[in-house]
């Protein structure tokens, strides 16, 4: 009886080794196999740009009407929306001799901190005059936690032209 237990286990422990060496092999001949292929699959970035795709959620813009007047009217629902606590909003009151928005009140400061942002789009989805946006870009690294901290000048989309093209400043 203590022979068969024996050879029982041992004959366990030759098909335990035997499928961990056939899954071993089973691997290489797949790596073998790509590697002849010649299929790139690495991309040579900073050669190689990435493309995002038309909706991948990068970098945070504000944008404005087509008078150049801006479209945030300072309601903090973005920050109210935002699960990381990154926006802030502190609202100022348009005069009719300094309007700044079409509304009644403009975003006199609009800060988003970037190392807290999760790109989630859920300020996006819950500002009501369309403001928010995100675009395509995603290269936002930087040598300073200061320069994370995108204000409103960094985030407000150019001012049109008098011909109906934007400006690059």
């Amino acid at each position: 009886m203590a022979l068969q237990q024996e050879l029982k286990a041992r004959s366990e422990r030759r098909t335990g080794v035997l499928s961990k060496v056939n899954a071993l092999v089973q691997g290489l001949v797949t790596t073998a196999k790509e590697a002849i292929q010649g299929q790139r699959v690495t991309q040579m970035y900073p050669e190689d740009h990435y493309n995002p795709f038309p909706r991948w959620r990068g970098r945070h813009v504000l944008r404005r009407h087509e008078n150049g007047l801006e479209k945030c009217v300072g309601c903090a629902l973005c920050a109210a929306a935002c699960p990381a606590h990154c926006i802030r909003v502190i609202a100022g009151e348009n005069t009719d001799s300094h309007r700044i928005s079409e509304g009644e009140r403009y975003a006199e400061v609009y800060e988003i901190h970037m190392l807290r942002c999760i790109f989630c789009g859920y300020c996006v989805e819950a500002c009501p005059t369309e403001a928010l946006g995100m675009t395509g870009e995603y290269e936002l690294a930087s040598f300073s936690r200061e320069a994370q901290l995108y204000g409103k000048e960094r985030l407000l989309e150019a001012a049109p032209l008098n011909d109906g093209t934007m400006s690059k400043y």
